[in-house]
Formats: C-alpha cells, structure tokens, sequence
C-alpha cells in the first residue's frame, strides 16, 4: 500500500511538472506575441512615413534627405518613405491629419501639433537658431523696413513660420502696410527677387545660405528677426516608443560622424542635438495665431 502510494506522489509531481513546463511555454509564447516590438509600423505596412516641410523645390529636397533616410534604414533596420509635398499649405494639412510618422517641420507645426496630432519632437539643430529675414536685391535702393511702406512683398506661403509669420508680425508691430504675394517655396522667393520681379521677399537665414552662388550674391538682407528655436524632427506619438528613441539616437550618432554630418549641413543642421517640447512654448507669446491665415 506504501508502495503504490509513493508511486502515485510521484506520478503526480511528474504531472504537476510537466503542466508548469507546458504552461510557462505557452505564457512565454504568448507574451512573445503581445510584446511590443519597435519595428511594428502604425501604417501596416513594412515602412514608416516621413514628411518635410518644403522650404525647398521637392527635387532638392529629395537630393538633401534620401540619403540621410538611406542611413538611418541601415542604423534602424526601418524603411523610410518619403511623402512629398509641393507646397507648405498642403503639408500642413496633411501633417494636421497626422499622415507623417516622422516629420522635419517648422517650430509654428510644433506649436500647431500640441493641439492636434501631438507630434514629438525628438532632435533639433544645436548650432543656430531660426531668423526671419527680409531680402532685397542688391541693387535697391530699399534699407530699412520703413522703406516697405505700400510695396508688394514676396513669401513663400502665407503661414511660413520664419519667412512669412515673423516677418508680417514685425510689420504690423511697425505700423508697415503692404501687399502680401505667395510664391510656394524659400527658392521661388529668392528667384523672384533676383530676377526683380519682386522689390521684397522674405526668407530664413538658413534657407538663404543654401542657394546658388549666382541667386544668393545678388540678394542683400536689410532686415532679421529675433531668434526661435529651430526645427525639429518629430514622431508622430502613434510611433511606439523604442522605435521613436531608436531613430532619435541613430540620428545623434549620425551627427558626430563627420561624413553623414555633410548631409546633415544640407538640411541644414549644423549640430544635431536632444529637442523638447519646452522649447518651442515661448512661441505661444507672439501670438502669431493673429498672423494666421486658413488655407
């Protein structure tokens, strides 16, 4: 009776192990399928997407970021598919809706997100600051703002942070009535004004430095504005997190090599550095809300 007992006890610890064997496989399994894995992609497909506010004509802008998107798939193992946009207008409405995982936007897109999609801003340029300026040609006799007083002035479009929003900002604070006229891009802009189409345009300093000899050396700066923290390139929050923090450190590493950084001074980033969305709070006091039109 001891016997069959004894036998009995270990028939059921040899059950009792063997269920805690099956179970725990089958927990680790499960567990394995419902972990979060950073190369999950919010659009169901194989690629994140990635929108850049177009400062510049697209041809230039794919030239510029294509291979800085080419390295970050080789130090992420993503995909990255650009989206283009023609204009700032549509951009802006496509990153309102959220179409962008992963966005190179102006510091007004950042404010704008907060309310809207949340956009994150993951790095920004540590080497400047973002300025408005007011360009003329170099052979004007215009020197101040006071001398646009009832002159049509070129801009890009009509919510460009630094090249539109800032500078009508300093006009209206300076009591400067003028005829506000949209020509798309940064580049179109400065074309303008070097073909004396236009007496004015406005721009960014960075956008400016990043022309042709030919159109830059023909254009001279009468006025700057005050510096904003610059762009940054966000993550939609749709992004799981591993995934945002992975790109924000491919991206850091990216900076300190002194081949990728070549690309980089194309965007331009000088220095790229951590972004945060205290940083761009203080936009919230120039109310350029007053400035904003609906396009």
């Amino acid at each position: 009776m001891g016997k069959l007992l004894f036998k009995k006890s270990i028939f059921l610890t040899v059950c009792l192990i063997i269920t805690e064997i099956i179970l725990g496989d089958y927990k680790t399994l499960n567990a394995q399928q419902h972990a979060i894995n950073p190369k999950q992609f919010s659009n169901n497909n194989d690629y994140y997407t990635f929108g850049v506010v177009p400062q510049l004509e697209q041809r230039k802008i794919f030239h510029v970021w294509r291979p800085i998107l080419d390295e970050l798939e080789v130090r992420t193992h993503f995909k990255f598919k650009m989206l283009g946009t023609a204009k700032i207008p549509d951009f802006t409405r496509k990153f309102l809706k959220g179409e962008f995982d992963f966005v190179y936007m102006n510091p007004y897109h950042m404010i704008q997100s907060i309310d809207t999609q949340g956009y994150i801003p993951l790095v920004r340029d540590g080497g400047r600051y973002l300025r408005g300026i007011i360009v003329v040609h170099q052979d004007s006799k215009l020197k101040s703002l006071s001398d646009l007083q009832n002159l049509i002035i070129a801009f890009p479009s009509a919510n460009a942070l630094g090249a539109s929003l800032l500078i009508k900002s300093t006009l209206d604070k300076h009591k400067i009535k003028y005829q506000a006229h949209y020509v798309q891009t940064h580049s179109s802009v400065y074309l303008h004004i070097a073909k004396k189409l236009y007496q004015a345009g406005g721009g960014v300093l960075s956008t400016l430095v990043a022309q042709k000899n030919q159109i830059k050396n023909s254009l001279r700066i009468i006025y700057k504005s005050p510096p904003v923290t610059p762009h940054p390139i966000s993550a939609h929050p749709r992004v799981l997190k591993e995934a945002r923090i992975k790109v924000k450190n491919a991206l850091l590493e990216m900076s300190k090599s002194k081949h990728f950084q070549k690309y980089l001074n194309k965007i331009p980033i000088n220095k790229m550095i951590p972004a945060n969305i205290d940083e761009y709070m203080s936009l919230r006091d120039l109310h350029l809300e007053r400035q904003y039109i609906t396009e």
